[in-house]
């Protein structure tokens, strides 16, 4: 199975005024294409820093980070916007989507404006994302019309829509009830079945936490477990 992500002794520092805060200390992992990850550990042990650097918004301050074959500490802020473009999903716990948009138009803009796919090519993967997440029939509302989990539904069709090798998804069910998170959690899995997505989470979400492949578990900036889930 082909690596999509490979951490080596990385290190994150932060300056606090005149303290060095070390929050991601000697971290190593691998992750396997196609695999479901959870990042784990209580606030501030790293994971969302992690997360960041995978996405290539923050460079590692030591070790060596590899995703997708790309050291991503030797991208100019262009070359990481350019590789996130052409590469990555995201997905965020508050949606995210722009207000002003319907749910077609959401889904379609990271097309349009990212990769600037022709009109054509967009209205059929539009449709298609559509039709996969049960949004169909909500496609020309906005997201003050739509439900928390209709607009999860529609920024997971949206993380999905340029094709991505990898979806970073940082609490994505934090405002979700049991129900609606469970559901969006069957959704994102049967997405990475039919597209062969990756799928790293940075959550404190127990129901991820159980369907996920692999555990990583973080305290202090350290990776204290890495565990097989449920269905390892």
């Amino acid at each position: 199975m082909a690596i999509v992500v490979k951490a080596e002794v990385l290190e994150k520092t932060y300056q606090a005024g005149d303290v060095a805060v070390r929050a991601v200390r000697g971290v190593e992992f691998t992750i396997e294409a196609g695999a479901f990850v959870a990042f784990v550990g209580p606030s501030g042990s790293g994971k969302s820093t992690l997360l960041n650097m995978i996405g290539g918004l923050d460079k590692p301050s030591g070790g060596r980070l590899t995703v997708l074959d790309t050291d991503i500490a030797a991208l100019d802020r262009r070359a990481a916007a350019d590789f996130r473009g052409a590469n990555l999903g995201f997905i965020f716990q508050d949606f995210n989507l722009i207000p002003v948009l319907t749910a077609y138009e959401n889904i379609e803009y990271p097309l349009l404006m990212v990769q600037d796919w022709p009109a054509e090519k967009r209205h059929a993967r539009v449709t298609e994302l559509l039709d996969a997440v049960g949004m169909a029939d909500q496609a020309d509302k906005r997201p003050d019309q739509l439900s928390g989990g209709q607009k999860q539904r529609v920024a997971v069709a949206r993380a999905l829509a340029t094709q991505p090798k990898l979806v970073l998804a940082d609490e994505p069910t934090a405002n979700l009830d049991h129900d609606t998170a469970y559901r969006i959690i069957a959704l994102m899995k049967k997405m990475r079945d039919e597209f062969g997505t990756t799928f790293i989470f940075s959550t404190h979400d127990p129901k991820i936490v159980g369907e996920a492949e692999l555990i990583l578990t973080l305290e202090d900036g350290r990776l204290v477990n890495a565990a097989g889930g449920a269905h390892a």
